[in-house]
């Protein structure tokens, strides 16, 4: 395992191409100026001057035009960051973009309160003369209730940098201060960071390799478990206050307000799956244990793979047949785009110093998506790009079918489409194999991977998050031992017995940045709650399925989640669709254990 390079000696063919968004740092920073004097034109020209509805569908495509040359202002700089977190110049154009950003929102806020101020029938004159501001004028309708004094809302905007402060500060602690350094195991000197722990280290079959890692890994987090407190805490009062001054009943409320769904959804997820999905993700874990012959499964155990002699090793290269195949059924346009994300470098496949961590998707409206992963040519890190090709897909289609306000939608749903994926891959690997051990691997990745990250991991981080958050509804300020504990209560809550929960464990919630983005962790098995429906009708109904789909992404925001999933022929109105893939998970797991019987003879 050797020393992570700095991005300057990675090779260029496997980073990402920013020249698409801006040829330069110079040209970047030649847009920001330029839209300056853009946005206070606009101010002067519309501030107080809504008298009619010609003049306010004149402002609100001026505003739209603005929105539209802000995206790629505010996508270069932050995967500039994203590239290298200690990087002096993306630091200083993450400045500049933060700033014109807080300038326009400032700037602008006098449009919804000025639209807010006008009677029904003005603004019904306005989505009559213009219907490509039906859903925006909508969404306006929907805050109503909720919005402040005209002069409260441009205060509120003119502090939007200061309110990102907390996630800052967060990604600075995590990605620049934390030094790993070393560990030694199995007679090895062993260099330890996020992207090496996460990405072969916690999952590596050598189990002293593994043990010590983990350990190493915890005892270095618990160094900075206070200030990550402190920081958490910062981001906790900020959206308590904000829930407060708007007059939501409640934090979870304020949340979910923006993902339109109410609490019922929001706590079905967590409360089924925490019950339901338990007993199976059990099962696995003593399956693990057996074919591993461990005395005593652990946490840190739980991310082995069950047979990873099974698991071949995928370059860059060879990565694109195995998803070009799976998606081939989305048709030629979609495979066109994952061909487009290879041969146009939209894809950042590099390990290097100060890179964010995980994987993800940005689709800044405009242009093309761009993806991080950090390759590390496992079979697994397929699955993993797939997923943020199906993220990539969504909005590639949203984004050429809708104007800039109805691309994007809501959180709830938003992790359906890369779940998808994820599905179609599994789906085919399994279909073109008849090796039992091959098939074996299939079947748990799917299991490890799809399911235990979206519906356990996550899962785990929103039931946690839950807990944090009634803290916060009873104005308690939360610390390092009050946050620890609760994260040990969860995890102990869905393991039982079957595995023994080490000390460290306790810690994974400072690994995890969604708890910055509002509720967004239990989405994910929301989003895959969709997907397994979708994937079955797939394999049963063929193009009529995928037809219906392909609807379902080009319509991006303009329905909301129930809507969208009902498009695509599932109704989570219902418990029925999260009963029939946890029900899915329990038959895999079967499927491993009669493999694993044969097999093993």
């Amino acid at each position: 395992m050797e020393q992570l390079k700095s991005r300057n000696e990675v090779e260029e063919k496997y980073t990402w191409n920013l020249s698409d968004l801006f040829a330069s740092d110079e040209a970047f920073e030649k847009a920001v100026q330029n839209i300056r004097p853009e946005i206070k034109s606009f101010s002067e020209k519309f501030s107080g001057g809504l008298s009619d509805a010609k003049t306010a569908i004149e402002a609100l495509e001026s505003y739209r035009n603005l929105t539209e040359s802000l995206v790629p202002i505010g996508a270069y700089a932050n995967l500039r960051m994203a590239s290298d977190q200690g990087d002096a110049s993306a630091q200083k154009l993450s400045g500049l973009a933060s700033n014109i950003s807080t300038y326009f929102g400032s700037e602008t806020s006098f449009l919804t309160s000025e639209l807010l101020q006008k009677d029904t029938s003005f603004l019904e004159e306005v989505k009559s003369q213009a219907s490509e501001f039906t859903n925006f004028v909508d969404e306006l309708l929907k805050n109503k209730p909720y919005q402040l004094d005209a002069n409260v809302e441009k205060a509120l905007a003119s502090y939007s940098t200061v309110f990102e402060g907390p996630y800052s500060l967060y990604q600075k602690t995590k990605l620049l201060d934390i030094d790993f350094g070393t560990f030694k195991a199995d007679g090895q000197e062993i260099p330890l960071s996020y992207l090496a722990f996460e990405g072969e280290l916690e999952s590596h079959e050598n189990t002293e390799i593994r043990h010590s890692a983990f350990r190493a890994f915890s005892d270095k987090l618990a160094e900075y478990q206070h200030t990550t407190a402190a920081t958490y805490d910062l981001q906790l009062k900020q959206e308590k206050t904000t829930s407060d001054l708007r007059g939501f009943d409640s934090v979870f409320d304020y949340l979910l307000h923006r993902q339109d769904v109410d609490q019922s959804l929001y706590n079905r997820q967590i409360d089924m799956i925490m019950s339901d999905l338990s007993p199976h993700m059990r099962r696995y874990a003593k399956l693990l244990k057996r074919v591993h012959n461990l005395d005593e499964m652990k946490y840190e155990d739980l991310k082995i793979s069950l047979d990873p002699s099974s698991e071949p090793e995928i370059s860059i290269e060879e990565s694109r047949k195995y998803i070009n195949d799976a998606l081939a059924i989305m048709g030629d346009d979609y495979v066109n785009m994952v061909n487009r994300a290879y041969d146009e470098r939209w894809i950042d496949f590099v390990k290097n110093k100060g890179k964010s961590t995980g994987a993800f998707c940005s689709s800044p409206y405009g242009s093309h998506p761009f993806i991080l992963i950090s390759w590390t040519s496992l079979m697994t890190e397929v699955f993993v790009l797939a997923h943020e090709l199906g993220h990539a897909g969504h909005f590639y289609n949203a984004n050429r079918s809708q104007n800039v306000f109805d691309a994007r939608s809501s959180m709830y749903f938003v992790e359906a489409p890369s779940t998808m994926n994820e599905m179609l891959m599994a789906n085919h690997l399994l279909e073109n194999s008849d090796d039992p051990k091959f098939k074996r691997w299939v079947i748990s990745s799917i299991i490890s991977r799809t399911y235990y990250h979206n519906c356990v991991t996550h899962l785990l981080e929103a039931a946690y998050q839950r807990e944090v958050y009634k803290k916060v509804d009873q104005n308690e300020s939360v610390s390092a031992p009050v946050l620890n504990q609760l994260k040990r209560e969860v995890i102990e809550e869905f393991w039982g017995d079957d595995v023994s929960i080490t000390e460290g464990a306790e810690l994974t919630w400072m690994r995890q940045p969604h708890y910055y983005m509002g509720l967004y962790p239990y989405t994910y098995s929301a989003g895959l709650t969709i997907a397994t429906a979708m994937s079955k009708r797939v394999l049963n109904e063929g193009q009529t399925a995928v037809d219906d789909w392909l609807k379902v992404l080009n319509a991006g925001g303009t329905e909301d989640p129930v809507e969208l999933a009902r498009m695509g022929g599932v109704d989570i109105t219902t418990e029925q669709p999260l009963r029939d893939t946890i029900d899915y998970i329990g038959e895999l797991v079967d499927q491993l254990e009669a493999l694993t019987e044969e097999i093993e003879g």
